[in-house]
């Protein structure tokens, strides 16, 4: 058979699996989108190559598999850098397919010419660029191995036009197989950790993104009960372990529970499964768990003993790890650690607004979280609005929390929440967004009324970039320099405008929770915008530099 370089690589995405694809075409790929025309694929046109990426992220974060972006050349492809570096850095397998100037144009700043390959070296897991019409064969299908195995991640493929023009004659596909990742490792460092767990006296057990990219949720519940461990997450790896269980401590970091931070620093024994040593999430590293020797479990090699000195390391899934691990634990009660944990928990709860502050944010989000169901997808921005969602939404399941974790991308929540939508037909998704954040994708909103798809997006509105201005209040001697808002759009009336239902709450309105609940139960996109207190801070809050165990406000 003969096809062109275009038709060919449509093929083969559709032979990977893939059934979405979100772009904007261009000079340089309207091959590829002319041989879309009659393709299974489904295209969804987003309004910027950025939001185009997020929604591939949506999809591949709510899924666990590879989402596929295309961007035209130049500042198409430069478009994408944000939301690549931002796949990066949470592990997030996205496959973005950029079309590029002819190969024989390459190097001579041609019109929209970019090295979006040098570009993107340092922010990508893999690149290619396609040299010959043969070499998408092998090119298509490695990206999707590279970027679904291991530590996932984003690969990039740019392809010149004149490739993708060029007619080629072959007999066959190549064979797309289904490959099994082998976790190999010592098997005697595992025998070496269950001794150290079984005999820890205070362990805590870290977790973060691995454990969702792993699915080793149930893995890490069975071994966490059998050897009555508490259990701490990081941003990511919130939804990994049941909120309501007793062993469960909550998120640490910079906006973690007050009793969390503290407690961490008593322990004898850290499981960090899964896990960076994210600054954020330790603070400073001199002063995290000090006492406390530290086994480090990750699939990633370079992750181990870069930040924090381990006492044992294995290299290898988490889940595959924890599974060897839980026939080697001894079932420990460990009385007096879990009474000691209790105490410090009655003693530093983590503090709630009075329910009847009916706009306080966090019984806003409370309040959403009991009007949509258990199972609703929830997105976020990236703010105080994400950290308070972070500390008082149910997060119960993985693959539910999607947020921007070591970017903290403004911007993300919208489009995320669309490719979530596309990928989840059956389930709601809630978009937590800030007034500042929402306004950096808020063109997403013509792609979301395109798809009529069942997102509420959630605007919590102070008319600043609420945690700059948090910080200068706290930090930088109220010098508010460059985080007020001197004009507050009408988010209602814009979305009105963009063909979706836009509702605007604040403290003068009447019945705002009968608003919430028929807003909530209805099909279909809305936006409702609610005015927030301009001065409210997200507390518990670690200054930057400090141990995590040093907390302002929260009391």
């Amino acid at each position: 058979m003969k096809l062109t370089g275009a038709e060919i690589t449509i093929k083969l995405l559709e032979r990977c699996g893939v059934k979405v694809i979100a772009g904007i075409p261009g000079g340089t790929n309207l091959p590829l989108y002319d041989s879309l025309f009659n393709s299974s694929i489904k295209h969804i046109l987003a309004r910027h190559e950025q939001g185009a990426a997020f929604i591939a992220q949506g999809i591949a974060r709510s899924t666990g598999k590879a989402a596929v972006c295309f961007a035209t050349s130049g500042p198409g492809a430069t478009n994408l850098l944000t939301a690549i570096a931002d796949a990066k850095l949470d592990s997030v397998p996205i496959i973005a397919v950029t079309g590029q100037v002819p190969y024989s144009y390459v190097g001579t700043d041609s019109f929209q010419e970019v090295d979006i390959y040098g570009l993107t070296i340092p922010i990508t897991k893999h690149n290619f660029f396609v040299r010959s019409v043969e070499e998408l064969f092998k090119v298509i299908p490695e990206a999707f191995r590279i970027s679904e195995s291991g530590r996932q991640g984003p690969v990039l493929v740019d392809i010149p036009k004149n490739i993708q023009n060029e007619e080629f004659e072959f007999e066959q596909w190549p064979v797309i197989e289904n490959y099994e990742e082998k976790h190999e490792f010592d098997n005697s460092l595992v025998s070496k950790a269950a001794k150290i767990i079984n005999e820890a006296k205070r362990p805590i057990l870290y977790i973060g993104g691995g454990i969702t990219n792993s699915n080793s949720g149930k893995a890490l519940y069975d071994f966490a009960k059998k050897n009555n461990i508490p259990v701490t997450s990081t941003l990511m790896g919130l939804g990994n372990f049941p909120i309501e269980d007793p062993l469960f401590m909550g998120m640490l970091g910079m906006h973690g529970a007050r009793y969390t931070n503290l407690l961490l620093n008593k322990a004898d024994l850290l499981l960090a499964f899964g896990v960076r040593f994210d600054d954020r999430a330790i603070g400073n590293v001199n002063k995290f768990c000090p006492d406390a020797k530290i086994i480090h479990v990750d699939i990633d090699d370079a992750e181990i003993d870069k930040i924090k000195k381990s006492y044992l390391s294995i290299c290898g899934n988490v889940g595959t790890v924890l599974n060897e691990l839980i026939p080697l634990l001894e079932e420990e009660k460990r009385e007096d650690w879990i009474d000691y944990i209790e105490s410090i928990k009655k003693e530093k709860p983590m503090v709630f607004p009075d329910e009847n502050d009916c706009f306080h944010p966090i019984n806003i989000i409370k309040t959403v979280s009991k009007l949509v169901r258990k199972d609703t997808i929830i997105t976020t921005d990236v703010g105080q609005h994400q950290m308070w969602t972070a500390q008082a939404y149910p997060i119960n399941a993985p693959r539910t929390f999607l947020t921007s974790g070591g970017l903290g991308t403004m911007g993300f929540g919208l489009p995320t929440a669309i490719g979530a939508a596309v990928a989840n037909p059956d389930k709601q998704v809630v978009c937590f967004s800030g007034d500042g954040s929402f306004l950096m994708n808020i063109q997403e909103l013509a792609t979301l009324a395109d798809l009529d798809l069942n997102v509420k997006i959630i605007i919590l509105n102070n008319g600043h970039l609420g945690l700059v201005r948090q910080q200068q209040q706290l930090f930088y001697n109220e010098h508010y320099m460059a985080s007020r808002f001197s004009t507050s759009p009408d988010f209602a009336k814009i979305s009105e405008g963009f063909g979706i239902k836009g509702y605007s709450i604040d403290e003068n309105s009447e019945n705002p929770l009968e608003v919430l609940k028929e807003v909530l139960s209805n099909k279909g996109s809305c936006l409702i915008n609610i005015a927030i207190d301009k001065f409210e801070n997200v507390f518990p809050m670690v200054q930057p530099g400090c141990g995590i165990s040093e907390m302002i406000g929260g009391e």
